[in-house]
C-alpha cells in the first residue's frame, strides 16, 4: 500500500504561484516519488509512511494555501522514476480526496479503503492547529527544537509558565496526540 499526496493550491487565479514554496517545503521529505508539478498548480508525490504524511499535511496546511487528498492503496510496479508516470488506485483515490478537500472546512480529505476514520482524525488534528496563534505557534516551533518547555521558554524569551500557558492555549498535547492517532490510522490502512 501506498500514500499519493495530490495537493492544489486555492484561489490560484488570484495570486502568484506558490508551486516553487510548497517544492522548497516538500523537499526535506523522502518520499518514495518526489513530488512534482503535475499540472498547473497542483503538485503530486507518492509515499509509504504514514508519519510523513501527516507532517507534511500539517506543514502544507498551516500556510493555508492548498487542498490536499491523500490517496490510499496499491500502485502499479515496478514504479516508474517519475511520480507522473505512475498510476494505480492510490492514483485514483488522491484525484477524488483532492477534489473533495476543495470544499472541507480545513482543506483536507482521505479516500481509500476504510479511510473515513483516519480523515475524521486528521480534521480533528487540523481544526486544532488552524486555530493557533502566532504565539502559540512560536511556543510550538520552539518545541521542535527544545529538550524541554524551560528550554523553549528561554528560546522565546518569555517564563516557563508563560510558554506552558501558550502551549496549553495552542493545543500542543492534543497535537501531538492527534498526530499520533492519524499516523496510527492512516499505518492501520496500508
Amino acid at each position: 500500500m501506498y500514500y499519493v499526496m495530490t495537493i492544489d493550491q486555492r484561489r490560484s487565479q488570484a495570486g502568484p504561484d506558490a508551486v516553487p514554496a510548497a517544492e522548497e517545503l516538500l523537499a526535506g521529505s523522502a518520499p518514495v516519488r518526489a513530488f512534482e508539478r503535475t499540472a498547473g498548480d497542483e503538485i503530486q508525490g507518492l509515499l509509504d509512511d504514514p508519519g510523513g504524511v501527516v507532517d507534511l499535511t500539517l506543514a502544507l496546511a498551516r500556510t493555508r494555501t492548498w487542498s490536499i487528498g491523500i490517496g490510499i492503496g496499491d500502485v502499479e510496479t515496478p514504479l516508474a522514476d517519475s511520480v507522473r508516470a505512475n498510476r494505480g488506485e492510490a492514483f485514483v483515490a488522491a484525484r477524488r480526496a483532492v477534489e473533495r478537500a476543495k470544499s472541507s472546512p480545513v482543506r483536507t480529505a482521505v479516500e481509500g479503503h476504510a479511510a473515513e476514520h483516519a480523515e475524521t482524525a486528521l480534521v480533528l488534528l487540523l481544526t486544532i492547529v488552524e486555530r493557533r496563534s502566532e504565539a502559540g505557534w512560536e511556543a510550538v516551533d520552539a518545541m521542535t527544537t527544545s529538550a524541554t518547555q524551560a528550554e523553549a521558554a528561554a528560546k522565546v524569551g518569555i517564563s516557563p509558565q508563560a510558554m506552558n500557558r501558550r502551549l496549553r492555549v495552542a493545543g500542543y498535547v492534543e497535537e501531538q496526540r492527534g498526530k499520533a492517532l492519524a499516523v496510527h490510522l492512516l499505518g492501520e490502512l496500508s
